[in-house]
């Protein structure tokens, strides 16, 4: 084998040297071209002679290309890089790849399992440091010492890898580089066994050498797994210290390392990632951990500070190389302002000091998005058009001083309203500047109503009879209302034809802004009755909060309904059901828009399995709180625990009809002629589910509880009996395989575990009514074995 492979990397050698020659003469026969071309340019023109053409051969690269097809030799990776930056003329390299490895077989061996591998190794590390730390198995320093050997083992074994497998040490530096990340951040935020100043002056080293190999291997999974791959650890190895402080500087050190690298390389999947993690993380400390007391001004710096690096991050690449910005640059710009403007005016809220300066701030936000504006039109980093649209941003910040001062239901309207001005100016009047104005007032709107539902909603104190809203009559559904009428009044004017879109569909932000619009009302509308029913069902559970004092205890137990949060996750679940009935009836008798009918489609298919996998589960509660008749002294418990059900199936019913209706709409059929199969499979799933969930219901209320599995059992086997008989009646192949899985689980879950929980004569009922079923498939089988061809299958 030595031998084989010496003689391969010999002759690989020669074919190097000869692609090298090669090389060399393409040169030199273009220099002489030019010189020719030179020449003949200069000599005067005879009118009367004929033309002629001097033809240069061309290099003859065709006999040496089909010698590299011949071949299958394993290609050394640096030898790759090395000759990939070759001159313009030099041919193409030859296809090497073995042949005998399909597409999916490479991904998954060469570059899939290497990935798992090393995320799993990480995770291990992980969970085994905080396994060791919960059950003391190794002193804190041996555990500290043997994570950073590990993670240095790691480092350099894929450093030693890199000359002959670039792709596969790319992933153990990474993986490297995580570990001991988390390690030092462990030895610093549990056991102090190293000083603040040491512990960041090693995330600094790890940062700095993670930015030097993701642009020395020019390779992003460096960065994704060292430094994105990083802002797990504090969540793996958290122990509730509250040290947000630690938390927020650990991931500026990491942004920081991902700003160096946007000097050097555009990697949109590595920002992206950052971006998307460190708001996230920052909203979801804010919305639960945020004490206005403790955390107010570091949340303000380290909230300044995540905005300014990346926006210093978004822009970097792009000054050095003076590139224009496209549609996704201008969202990551647009979103990072209006993340930090909308957390700062959360924080500044919630302070007594910080409430008077919410003016300011959004002045200053004003300033902000003008010397970025400036910067990228002096710079000519975009055209006018981008330059006027931040500029209107600027007018935005300023519009909005004065009304931040007041309540939050005034700054939604205030928003809406100028959104339906400012868009009926720019799309009547043709004042397109306005009009893309307009979109991001939509937005800041639809923001703003969001919030209002978050707060207002939930301000209920039975204290105080004030803050009790009557269902309907309130000033937040009011404001709901009217932000939907406007919006409506936006929609007619973006679907007049009188009107065209402003902005052009072929660079996706028209066909964005035009799925946008209807979007927003949609929702509005969905959530404007949803957060009615929620709050009403929401002020009836606080309302019924007991005390009850046992006999012998000092304090009293606190007691609620918890049936009354069971009513409102069910209706709401019934309005979802009718609302989504109702839009899908619309759309089919006006509107008939492609989009929105599958849109509705997968929201439809969203909802049934929400009501297949919760509803019926809170109809179970319900029920067993009746029977049980819990607390029944106290609250009243009646029948219609278990009468609810039967509206729930009222609604699933008229959602399968409208799905049934839209699916065979022909606006529909021609983008997915399979919805018919989705369909078939939500209706009999949903068929099966609730006729089992009918039959545990009913066996409770006879008391028959220990028969559910083999009443189960047979419902199961009788009812894939009836779907092979659709599937041959119907020829539908896929109600027949259906059938068969159905079936297979019906065996799997009666020898698994009916068996042994049943007596003899269960056993024997079971296994002879499944059996003659069997029987009776394969008999089907046989007697229509004519009609069941694959090319008549639908």
């Amino acid at each position: 084998m030595t031998e084989y492979n010496a003689r391969i990397n010999q002759l690989f050698e020669k074919l190097t040297s000869l692609l090298e020659k090669q090389d060399h003469f393409s040169r030199e026969i273009n220099l002489l071209r030019n010189e020719i071309n030179v020449l003949k340019a200069s000599q005067p023109i005879n009118p009367f002679e004929e033309k002629k053409e001097i033809k240069v051969a061309e290099p003859a690269t065709e006999s040496i290309s089909q010698l590299g097809k011949d071949l299958v030799v394993p290609f050394d990776q640096t030898q790759q890089t090395k000759y990939s930056k070759k001159s313009e003329y030099a041919p193409s390299r030859p296809n090497i790849q073995p042949k005998v490895k399909s597409d999916i077989e490479k991904f998954i061996g060469e570059n899939l399992i290497n990935k798992i591998g090393i995320a799993i190794t990480v995770f291990g590390v992980a969970i085994g440091a905080k396994y060791s730390v919960e059950h003391q198995l190794i002193s804190p320093l041996t555990r500290i010492i043997l994570g950073y050997l590990m993670g240095l083992g790691l480092l350099g074994f894929g450093i030693k890898l890199k000359k002959d497998y670039l792709n596969y040490s790319a992933v153990l530096v990474s993986g490297a580089i995580a570990i001991l990340y988390f390690i030092t951040f462990f030895a610093y935020s549990f056991y102090d066994l190293i000083p603040q100043v040491l512990a960041f002056a090693l995330m600094v080293v790890f940062t700095t050498f993670t930015v030097i190999a993701a642009i020395n291997y020019n390779k992003q999974i460096i960065a994704h797994i060292g430094l994105v791959g990083a802002y797990a650890v504090p969540f793996l190895l958290s122990e509730g210290s509250g040290k947000v402080w630690i938390l927020f500087s650990y991931m500026a050190i990491i942004n920081i390392g991902i700003l160096f690298i946007a000097f050097k390389r555009y990697w949109k999947p590595l920002y992206y990632s950052s971006f998307v993690l460190t708001w996230l993380i920052f909203y979801l400390w804010f919305t639960s951990k945020y004490q206005s007391a403790e955390h107010y001004e570091i949340s303000l710096v380290f909230l300044s500070v995540f905005f300014a690096t990346f926006y210093t991050v978004f822009l970097a690449y792009k000054l050095i190389k003076k590139e224009k910005y496209e549609t996704e640059d201008i969202v990551l710009l647009l979103a990072n302002s209006f993340l930090f403007y909308g957390l700062g005016y959360a924080i500044l809220s919630t302070h007594k000091t910080g409430v008077q300066l919410l003016g300011l701030f959004t002045l200053c936000n004003a300033f902000i998005h003008f010397i970025i504006s400036s910067v990228i039109y002096r710079q000519k980093l975009a055209d006018r058009n981008l330059f006027f649209l931040v500029a209107g941003l600027v007018l935005v910040f300023i519009t909005i001083t004065f009304p931040v001062q007041l309540d939050g239901n005034w700054v939604t309207l205030l928003w809406a309203f100028e959104a339906a001005l400012l868009f009926w100016i720019g799309r009547t009047k043709n004042v397109i500047v306005y009009e893309k104005l307009s979109y991001i007032l939509m937005f800041l709107a639809f923001f703003s109503i969001t919030q209002d539902w978050l707060t207002l909603y939930d301000s209920y104190n039975p204290e105080l009879p004030i803050t009790r809203l009557s269902p309907l009559i309130n000033i937040n559904f009011l404001s709901s209302i009217l932000f939907i009428a406007s919006f409506t009044f936006i929609n007619y004017l973006n679907k007049n034809e009188k009107y065209p879109l402003a902005l052009s569909y072929k660079n996706g932000l028209g066909s964005f802004i035009n799925f946008s619009i209807p979007a927003i009302l949609i929702i509005v509308l969905y959530y404007a009755f949803q957060m009615e029913i929620s709050t009403y069902w929401n002020q009836l559970f606080i309302d019924s909060e007991i005390e009850i004092k046992v006999k012998g205890q000092e304090y009293p137990n606190t007691y609620w309904n918890y049936d009354l949060n069971r009513f409102k996750s069910i209706w709401i679940i019934n309005y979802s059901l009718l609302f989504l009935s109702i839009l899908a009836f619309v759309n089919i008798k006006k509107l008939k828009n492609r989009n929105l009918g599958l849109i509705t489609t997968a929201f439809n298919t969203f909802v049934l399995i929400v009501f297949l996998i919760y509803g019926l589960y809170s109809l179970s509660e319900l029920r067993e709180s009746y029977l049980k008749s819990t607390l029944s002294e106290y609250y009243n418990r009646t029948s219609f625990n278990i009468g609810i059900r039967y509206i729930s199936f009222s609604f699933v019913a008229l959602m399968l009809i409208s799905f049934y209706k839209q699916v065979n709409q022909e606006f529909i059929k021609p983008v997915f002629e399979n919805l018919k199969i989705v369909y078939d499979f939500l209706l009999h799933t949903t068929i099966l589910w609730v006729a089992s969930s009918e039959l545990i219901t009913w066996m409770d209320i006879m008391t028959l509880s220990q028969s559910y599995k083999l009443g189960l059992s047979i419902l199961w086997g009788f009812y894939a009996l009836l779907l092979i008989i659709l599937g041959i009646a119907r020829k539908k192949k896929h109600l027949r395989i259906g059938a068969m899985g159905l079936f297979a689980a019906t065996l799997l879950k009666l020898f698994f575990y009916d068996i042994s929980h049943l007596d003899t004569i269960a056993k024997t009922v079971v296994l002879v009514s499944l059996g003659i079923i069997l029987l009776l498939i394969s008999f089907l089988y046989n007697k229509y074995k004519n009609l069941i061809s694959p090319e008549n299958d639908n």
